[in-house]
């Protein structure tokens, strides 16, 4: 089994999932065997820091230092523990010196597998903004919708005002479902993809008649087997 490699902190609430998740998976295989993980938690501030500045090449070189920090303590592989960093991600996987798991890629393949058509994308105002998850949606044929901008910026507020500090209310997820019900009747969406590991946390099932893709099981899923 290969040791695993985490860039957390990216929030640490999701972090916590990441490692809860991965644990429950080997718990289900009933297997003997538990993963060695290392977890590099990054300072959370300092990253959003990074990305509100929009340059890639700093951000990439801050994420290479933890993945450098990984590898020498000993991961054979890596995962960034976060959607919105994996706009630098191509440039970050062709540096690395460790393989790395695209929590993207993880996405793509499962909304394909579902057999969605027309998926829609909720995140942070950097993934929704930017174009990595549509780029890689469209390679294999499939369009990607962000909701208008200001339920952008008000999924954005929320996020980093409540979610990311483990704050969860009722009215706040009144209003996610509410911009996901507009998703559906103006775009048609079959799919949404939540593109920000904290927004599992809020949107716990499938509303609407569509399937709600939590990134973050489906990432802990590549991970799991790409430590197998």
């Amino acid at each position: 089994m290969k040791k695993i490699g985490l860039v957390g902190g990216l929030g640490p609430e999701s972090t916590l999932d990441y490692y809860r998740l991965i644990i429950r998976a080997f718990q289900e295989r009933k297997s003997a065997d538990y993963p060695e993980i290392v977890v590099y938690s990054a300072n959370l501030t300092e990253g959003l820091r990074l990305m509100e500045a929009r340059q890639p090449a700093p951000l990439v070189d801050w994420l290479l230092h933890k993945v450098h920090s990984l590898q020498r303590a000993g991961a054979e592989f890596a995962a960034v523990c976060s959607n919105s960093p994996h706009v630098v991600f191509e440039e970050l996987r062709r540096r690395s010196p460790l393989p790395l798991v695209s929590i993207v890629e993880a996405a793509c393949d499962r909304t394909v597998s579902l057999g969605a058509k027309r998926p829609g994308l909720m995140g942070t105002a950097f993934t929704m903004q930017a174009d990595f998850y549509a780029r890689a949606f469209g390679a294999r044929g499939l369009p990607m919708f962000v909701p208008p901008a200001e339920d952008q910026a008000l999924i954005h507020r929320k996020l980093f005002s409540e979610i990311e500090l483990g704050i969860i209310k009722d009215e706040t997820r009144a209003e996610l479902l509410a911009i996901v019900e507009r998703m559906v009747r103006r775009d048609g969406i079959d799919a949404l993809v939540l593109g920000c590991t904290e927004l599992p946390l809020i949107l716990t099932r499938d509303e609407f008649g569509i399937p709600f893709l939590n990134t973050t099981a489906v990432h802990v899923d590549a991970i799991v087997a790409a430590a197998l």
